[in-house]
């Protein structure tokens, strides 16, 4: 994956002897790190400029118009799924739709939200959500799931979730969305469990309930995640990030298929939805040889995986 920027990894350290959960709480950034990309989403009430794609009029308005459909740059997996339906799929309802490469989130659903570029699939709802509160004259929906990232527990040292060490140190993405999905992750494999009620998909460090082991955990961004797993006891991130720092498949040692909330989304203009060109746009995205090639085809395994659970 190509990144523009490297922040700087947060981490949080162990409670004093005594606390509830091995693990001290830190405030939540409102401006969370991409699902499928490291780039910062800006907080509300700042702006950037983002270059207009097509200053005319939008593809979505235009018969006959090539519809782009953006994710973050370098996302290999997620180009081959687009460039199959482009090339297998769209022809059957009428379209043609290309990929776009776009730099960070920001210029993503800006593009999105203004009819310069028709849809992306990089973010799930959960993420979605936290982009438009932070961005509050953003206009998008999604309108479709269309697969699931790989997503897992790593380990440099372990082979088994049960090896991880009492007073072991976990690393989670140092956002909330991504966090949340980390934490579900734990308490599946039965290494925490979350409060009763808990929405699975907002779930934050405050609401563990037990921690037998007296897990420790460190807050890493996408990047430095895999880079710092010989250090770790274990990490809870996404595969294609972990395939890209060519660190081995045989390093996760826990990966069931996620919740819906953290399906990838079609995700398209709001004022665009009703256009003929979304609705074919969304109907293709749709079609079974979609979740065919998701399940078969080499150019995605393991990294994308088909909505249907195995």
């Amino acid at each position: 994956m190509s990144e523009n920027t490297t922040p700087e990894p947060t981490s949080t350290t162990s409670s004093p002897a005594g606390a509830d959960h091995g693990f001290t709480l830190r405030k939540r950034r409102k401006a969370p790190w991409i699902a499928g990309g490291a780039v910062a989403v800006l907080a509300a009430g700042t702006f950037i400029a983002v270059p207009l794609l097509n200053p005319s009029e939008s593809a979505a308005e235009t018969e006959g118009a090539t519809l782009l459909v953006a994710t973050a740059e370098g996302n290999h997996a997620e180009q081959a799924l687009i460039e199959f339906i482009d090339r297998d799929v769209a022809p059957k309802y009428g379209i043609d739709i290309e990929f776009k490469g776009l730099s960070d989130s920001n210029t993503i659903n800006r593009a999105v939200s203004e009819g310069e570029v028709a849809a992306t699939v990089y973010q799930h709802e959960l993420w979605l959500g936290q982009v438009l509160e932070a961005n509050p004259d953003f206009r998008e929906t999604a309108v479709a799931p269309v697969f699931r990232w790989g997503f897992g527990i790593w380990s440099d040292k372990y082979t088994s979730v049960d090896q991880i060490p009492d007073g072991g140190t976990v690393s989670l993405y140092s956002d909330p969305a991504n966090e949340a999905q980390g934490l579900w992750l734990l308490e599946r494999a039965g290494l925490i469990t979350l409060k009763g009620g808990t929405d699975k998909w907002e779930a934050t460090q405050d609401d563990i309930a037990s921690n037998p082991k007296n897990l420790k955990f460190t807050l890493l961004d996408f990047g430095a995640q895999s880079r710092a797993l010989p250090d770790l006891d274990a990490a809870v991130g996404y595969t294609e990030y972990y395939t890209a720092a060519k660190v081995p498949l045989e390093k996760q040692i826990f990966a069931p298929p996620a919740p819906d909330e953290f399906a990838a989304q079609l995700t398209v203009g709001t004022d665009y939805i009703d256009t003929d060109n979304i609705k074919k746009l969304t109907e293709a995205f749709a079609d079974p040889a979609v979740q065919e090639f998701l399940r078969t085809d080499p150019s995605v395994k393991d990294l994308l995986l088909p909505i249907e659970a195995p």
